[in-house]
């Protein structure tokens, strides 16, 4: 490991890479799961006692789902010192106010204070940029973070879909200006797109940073329930207005992965669900997976992922359909929400 100054390891929020890694494995992503409980709030009543205690105990959330029954479950039964708590910052809160998105330092923090609020706690254990801009420098956003963490309103920080290059800089710049550095990224990475596996997952690797993967699923494609004739018109992808998810989920080529995935999930008498979610958790690179379910039954269904091992003649099967570090569906740096543009300030 190279040598740090004494000066350096006394800044807040040091860890030398790999014992940061830990930290977000152990203390963070209790385990390799983590129940996007947010979901289950919402379909689930009244609200079972047990699931905070099936869950891994991480509570994921976007800056709009907060509601009382959010609140509900992070309370209940004096569990919220047990549970890890994240949320997210980026998008427009207020059509009428220009300075109520992105990531400046106004917003940052004006978000932070509301999300506390509006959950009745006192803190946040991780605070994710949701997405990245080139409108504000990176500097200005590690700014009002590390004075957030300083002030004990959140615990550590992190991002969502950025690019390897964009996490880098943020990190150079955290260690240029000693400040809180991102120990973690969400990001889509799944059987239908494996582009992650190039740049990104081996600078998590190099730089200690943990990885938390959204969409595992593909948005259910890989669950094997659906094709082009019987996509569920309620759901979030078909509902959206203009949505183009059809035409780009189910293709001659995802037909061919969600096949294998049938066939070796039968095989080793698995759900779909199951193997495909286990074959993410298979990564080094990866902390943790995001889960999005609709009732304890799916979460059941979904935390059996953690028991699975594959032979290396799985692995070959099922690159054969799904290249190493290719898209068959492509989700990574494919989202109209972000901007992977050059910064148009220096910091």
């Amino acid at each position: 490991m190279p040598e740090t100054s004494p000066q350096e390891r006394r800044r807040p929020g040091w860890l030398p890479g790999q014992s940061r890694r830990r930290l977000i494995f152990w203390t963070l992503f209790v385990a390799a799961l983590v129940a996007a409980i947010w979901a289950v709030v919402r379909f689930v009543s009244p609200l079972p006692p047990r699931t905070l205690t099936m869950s891994t105990g991480v509570v994921d959330g976007a800056y709009h789902q907060f509601g009382e029954r959010y609140r509900e479950l992070l309370h209940a039964n004096g569990r919220r010192e047990r549970l890890v708590l994240s949320t997210k910052v980026h998008a427009r809160m207020d059509d009428d106010d220009p300075n109520a998105a992105g990531s400046s330092r106004r917003h940052i923090i004006d978000q932070c204070h509301a999300s506390l609020r509006r959950l009745q706690t006192d803190h946040l254990d991780m605070y994710y940029l949701h997405r990245p801009t080139s409108a504000v420098p990176i500097d200005e956003s590690l700014r009002a973070l590390d004075d957030l963490v300083r002030a004990g309103k959140v615990r550590y920080i992190a991002t969502s879909s950025f690019a390897a290059w964009q996490i880098l800089e943020s990190l150079w710049v955290s260690k240029e200006l000693h400040l809180e550095r991102v120990i973690a990224e969400q990001t889509p990475y799944s059987l239908v797109d494996r582009r992650v596996e190039r740049e990104l997952l081996p600078m998590a690797q190099s730089y200690g940073i943990g990885i938390t993967v959204w969409s595992p699923l593909a948005g259910g494609l890989l669950t094997g329930k659906y094709h082009s004739g019987n996509w569920p018109t309620d759901s979030r992808f078909a509902s959206t207005q203009g949505s183009d998810w059809e035409k780009r989920h189910f293709t001659a080529a995802s037909a061919a992965v969600v096949r294998v995935v049938l066939e070796l999930a039968e095989q080793k008498n698995l759900s779909p669900t199951q193997l495909s979610l286990a074959w993410i958790m298979r990564h080094p690179a990866v902390s943790s997976v995001v889960l999005g379910v609709r009732n304890l039954q799916q979460l059941d269904d979904q935390l059996g992922a953690t028991e699975v091992n594959f032979t290396a003649e799985d692995l070959a099967r099922l690159d054969e359909v799904s290249a190493p570090g290719r898209a068959v569906v492509p989700y990574y740096l494919d989202d109209s929400f972000a901007d992977w543009q050059p910064a148009q300030f220096r910091w």
